[in-house]
């Protein structure tokens, strides 16, 4: 039996909606995720350098 829902009361269904952050916060993100993309590639590529020079020796 479904349960009895209160008039005007929906019933929510899927991911809760998130409202949208301040643009301050927004700005703030970007530059974040763009110092942790150059921060991932440059360890990338240190990381693919010490292994080449590991199995050249």
């Amino acid at each position: 039996m479904p349960p009895i829902t209160v008039t005007g009361e929906r019933r929510r269904r899927g991911a809760t909606r998130r409202r949208h952050s301040a643009t301050r916060y927004t700005r703030f993100d970007r530059w974040l995720d763009r110092v942790v993309d150059i921060a991932v590639i440059i360890a990338l590529l240190v990381g693919g350098v010490a292994l080449l020079l590991s199995l050249l020796r």
